[in-house]
Order: structure tokens, then sequence, then C-alpha cells
């Protein structure tokens, strides 16, 4: 009854071609990947606790205020990060409406669903973590939900880029279909190991000396070497998946996602060894985890590529009755 209801108002919205439904999809990818650069940047300039409470910015206000406690720059970068769940909360509800609208299909409605869900999930994860000082694995956990979305992001734009009534195709063999599955499992591995490292290292994301960001009490060259390990191991998959693909000839679509995200990969790696050789300054942590993004968002595009939908061939007349 509700939902039918909801649908009658929808139903008064301009519907919008498959082309509008993609630019509010890179919307959605991007506000997600962006909230997670942003979020990099409040811990390295210590503005975790720039707003102390939540979803309050300070008691009784949702904006900053005048404090000496608090440093303007500090208050300026949290409450900025906040703002910005607004356009990620905006892209997730405009997906929903624009799909709706258009009255996709099943799938491609609940990718856009967890949208808005997702962003719900998150919220409330940050709010655990302003309310708990920063508590590192609330932190961490954090930034994997982020991650989490931005990959649901790209499967439900590469959903949508397909036609509705298409034809299911599959673009390689169950090995390497199972193979491109088993380096995301790498993939998550490393982004876990990267948020320990980052636990463990000197951006709490708050410098206050009465009450310290508890840290991760493992020794950081420990969890660097587990972090780099994991990493050799999902791009040594990334490689045998590339030849596999190569070698059973598959569309130029997944050989272009394919090239794009070994790219990707090896440019976050470079990142990471620069990283550890100058001790971990700010600008690259930020810069590592847009990567950590980008590396998410193009292993995802790839897994979407392998199975798709494509448009029904249109029949083709017979000459012979053609001619009669």
């Amino acid at each position: 009854m509700l939902y039918r209801a909801f649908l009658r108002l929808v139903d008064r919205l301009p519907l919008l071609s498959q082309r509008g439904q993609l630019l509010i999809a890179a919307g959605v990818i991007a506000s997600q990947a962006g909230i997670s650069v942003t979020g990099a940047i409040v811990r390295v300039t210590a503005s975790g606790l720039g707003c102390p409470t939540w979803p309050q910015c300070f008691p009784g206000s949702f904006t900053p205020v005048g404090v000496s406690e608090v440093p303007v720059l500090h208050q300026t970068v949290e409450f900025g990060n906040r703002l910005l769940t607004f356009v990620v909360t905006l892209f997730a509800a405009l997906i929903v409406l624009a799909v709706v609208r258009a009255r996709r299909r099943h799938e491609v409605l609940v990718y856009a669903w967890l949208m808005p869900a997702g962003t719900v999930v998150q919220a409330i994860i940050g709010g655990i973590t302003v309310r708990t000082g920063l508590l590192w694995w609330t932190v961490a956990v954090h930034l994997l939900a982020s991650m989490l979305m931005v990959w649901l992001a790209v499967v439900m734009y590469a959903k949508i880029s397909e036609p509705d009534d298409g034809v299911e195709t599959v673009r390689a063999p169950a090995p390497l279909r199972w193979l491109t599955v088993l380096s995301g499992v790498a993939l998550a591995g490393v982004l876990v190991a990267g948020t320990l490292v980052t636990a463990a290292g000197p951006h709490a994301g708050d410098k206050s000396i009465d009450r310290p960001v508890e840290r991760l009490e493992v020794e950081i060259v420990t969890l660097v070497h587990l972090h780099s390990q994991l990493l050799v191991g999902y791009l040594a998959l990334l490689v045998g998946l590339a030849f596999g693909l190569l070698a059973v000839g598959v569309a130029k679509p997944v050989r272009t996602r394919m090239y794009v995200l070994l790219g990707i990969v090896a440019s976050q790696s470079l990142v990471g060894v620069v990283q550890y050789f100058t001790d971990v300054p700010a600008a690259l942590v930020a810069i590592h985890v847009g990567g950590a993004a980008a590396s998410t968002a193009a292993t995802a595009a790839l897994w979407a590529s392998l199975r798709t939908r494509e448009p029904v061939p249109a029949p083709v007349a017979d000459p012979a009755v053609s001619a009669a």
C-alpha cells in the first residue's frame, strides 16, 4: 500500500533517459569515494573531534561554534566532511527516484535502494566513531564500509547501463570469473590490513593531550609487512587473471578495464612505498585512501563486466520470404 503510494508520487517526476540515470549513478560513485578521501583529510589534520558530538557538532548546535578548546581549522574540516554526507544522501535519493520512475528491472532497484540504506549505516558508524573518541577499530570499520559502498555503486552503474530486456551474456569462463572473485577477496584483505596500519600509525585523528586517542598496540612495521604481502598476492592474482583473459580472447571493454585496474594498483603500490620511506606524510595518506577507492571501483567494474546483459539481436529477414 505504502509502496504504491510512493510509486504514484514518483510518477509525477520527469522520466530520465538511461544516460540521465547513468549520470546520477556516476555522482553516487564520486560522492561515495569522495567522502572516504575527505574522511582521510579529517584524520591527518587531527580534526576528527572538530565536532565532538553527533549528530550535533556541539551540544545545542549542529554547526561549529566559537570555542577556544577546539581550533577553527579542525571544526571547519570536520564540519565540511559532515556536510558532504548531504551530497552523498542527495545522490543516493536521486538514483532511487530515477530508476523507480523508469520502472527498471528488479536487480537495478535492489542496488539503487542499497545506496540510501548504506548511507544511513555509514552515518551511524560515523556517530559511533565520534562518540567513542575515534577508537581505532571504529575508524577502520568506517573506512571499510565506504569501500563496500564504492563497490556496490560501481556494480549498480554497470547494471543500469544494461538493457532491462537484454540477454544475459557471459564474457569469460567460470574459472576466470571465480579468479576475479578471489582477487576481490584479496583486495578486501589488503584494505583490512591497511586500516590496521593506519590504526597503529602516527595519524590518530586527534591530538588532544588530556584524552589521547587509543592506538592499536602492534608494531607498525609488522603490520606494514602484512599489508604489503597481501598487496603482492592481490597483484599476482590480477596478473594471472589478465593473462587468462587475454588467452581466451575477451572483448575489448573487459581488456580495457583490466589494464586500468593494473595501472591503478601499480600506482597505489608506488604511493605506499613512498609513504613508508618518507614517514607517512599527511598528503600521501589522503592520496592513498583515494587510490584504495579507485582500486575498489576498478575491481568491481572488471567483475561486473564478465557477466552482462546485451541487447537482443534484431531478427534477420529471410531473403526467400522477402522475394516472395
